[in-house]
């Protein structure tokens, strides 16, 4: 373990950031973005620091997060809005604090880890970064071929298939560097803004009490039975332990300086940052979820186009759903388009930073650097091959199941990603003077004490789902 060394305006401790760990993780994108002097303007330092968090952010509006949005705002309209809005919240917090760790000790997650904890922990923390990352891509994969389905009516099997084809979107991306994959992924999620912006502003059929979402906002309660449940899948889902990991390692593709104020600034513009990003991410969070309350709230079932009907019920794939409902009941088939387009929007975006977070993972544990095309094959066979095998054998239906399955994995993985990060930065000795102060301490620590709480809490009963899942029946 490196000791700390003493700044040269304190007499406090600081990590040593001066010396670079001679295993750097995303070899290729470490240190290749300049950032101005400190005492820069605050404009052109802050373009110089944004990306990191935007990448992050996709993670908090993956396929894996639509479901629990939807079925919350149809079965309780905006009753369960103060829930997106405490995990964005805590999102932030942890996110703020892995940024903060990769600035100060000029490692990431998962280098700290192999370096701070005993060496026979190395294999199993990798091996279960691994199945949470493939998990986590399960969701991706799904949303990406549900979306495919929709619009081109193609087989959901075949689809699942062809997303293997987005493994040379990122090995295109990755020649171009860091600020290239930044700029997709943002061109992304402004997809998935702006067709929620048309379809809740624009569309004449919806338009948001905004008084009514402002009190659920801020009058936190449980009214109607199976709300707990839902809230539990929202915030379960939440924070998932590979962005943790992943955020400390992009921070480092800045070529930060290493003197106290540089590390300040450094600090202080990821800060906001990832608090920029995560807003954004909990405003599409909150649109979908009032999406859902417009259209869906109080019905209990939709005629479509040929005169079939289809009922609602807690059990729903809503995500299919809103695709073949949002026309008829919005009066225009712009409605679908717009919601199957960010559905793939959102599907991209995150694969791409489940691959990076992989690369993170393996070359931070293990110090093992393979090719990017292998290091995607090998995370995307992950969540194909189980996902092809559950629906050739019993069908789309097994689509909800899957993503199910696959937040019982990252839930399981979560702990062991928040304790070491808090530990870490929690401790002078690692951090310096930089290690979290009183507010970080009380936000990350209740965060990942309350996020573990209901992951156990609701832990039995996403068992007995996953189990269902892999026996079938």
């Amino acid at each position: 373990m490196d000791r700390p060394t003493p700044t040269p305006n304190s007499s406090e401790p600081v990590a040593t950031t001066a010396v670079a760990p001679r295993h750097v993780s995303l070899e290729g994108m470490h240190s290749t973005v300049e950032v101005p002097h400190h005492a820069a303007g605050f404009w052109q330092q802050w373009r110089a620091f944004i990306g990191p968090a935007i990448l992050v952010s996709v993670g908090y509006m993956d396929p894996g997060n639509w479901g629990t949005d939807l079925a919350g705002g149809a079965q309780y309209k905006y009753g369960l809005l103060w829930v997106v809005g405490l995990a964005s919240l805590m999102a932030i917090f942890m996110q703020v604090i892995a940024a903060r760790l990769g600035v100060v000790t000029g490692k990431d997650l998962a280098q700290c880890c192999r370096d701070w904890y005993p060496r026979w922990t190395r294999w199993p923390n990798w091996v279960l970064c691994e199945i949470a990352i493939g998990a986590c891509d399960l969701a991706e994969v799904l949303g990406s071929a549900v979306a495919i389905n929709l619009m081109f009516h193609i087989p959901l099997l075949w689809a699942v298939i062809i997303t293997g084809i987005d493994v040379l979107l990122l090995l295109a991306l990755q020649r171009y560097g860091m600020r290239t994959i930044e700029a997709v992924v943002l061109v992304l999620i402004l997809t998935i803004a702006v067709c929620y912006l048309i379809e809740i502003f624009v569309l004449p059929q919806t338009r948001p009490n905004f008084l009514e979402m402002g009190r659920a906002l801020v009058s936190p309660s449980f009214r109607q039975a199976g709300m707990i449940y839902i809230a539990i899948g929202m915030i379960g889902a939440t924070v998932m332990p590979h962005n943790l990991y992943l955020h400390s390692a992009l921070v480092q593709s800045r070529k930060l300086q290493k003197d106290e104020h540089s590390i300040r600034s450094a600090i202080r513009f990821n800060m906001i940052d990832s608090t920029t990003a995560l807003t954004v991410a909990f405003l599409v969070n909150a649109a979908i979820l009032v999406l859902a309350a417009l259209v869906f709230y109080g019905k209990t079932s939709v005629q479509v186009a040929g005169g079939d009907v289809i009922t609602f019920s807690p059990n729903s794939d809503w995500i299919r759903i809103a695709y073949l409902t949002l026309a008829p009941l919005l009066g225009t088939t712009l409605a679908s388009t717009l919601f199957v387009v960010a559905l793939l929007a959102s599907g991209q975006s995150s694969t791409i930073t489940g691959t990076l977070a992989g690369q993170v993972v393996m070359e931070g544990f293990m110090h093992w650097r393979i090719q990017p095309w292998l290091r995607r094959l090998i995370t995307r066979s992950l969540a194909i091959v189980p996902a092809v095998v559950i629906i050739g054998v019993r069908g789309d239906a097994s689509v909800n199941d899957l993503l199910t399955l696959s937040q019982v994995v990252l839930a399981l993985q979560l702990p062991f990603a928040m304790f070491p990060l808090l530990h870490f930065t929690s401790s002078g000795a690692k951090m310096g003077r930089w290690k979290n102060g009183w507010l970080l301490m009380a936000g990350g620590w209740g965060s990942a004490i309350l996020i573990t709480a209901l992951d156990i809490w609701g832990l039995p009963d996403s068992l007995r789902s996953a189990w269902h899942v892999i026996v079938g029946g």
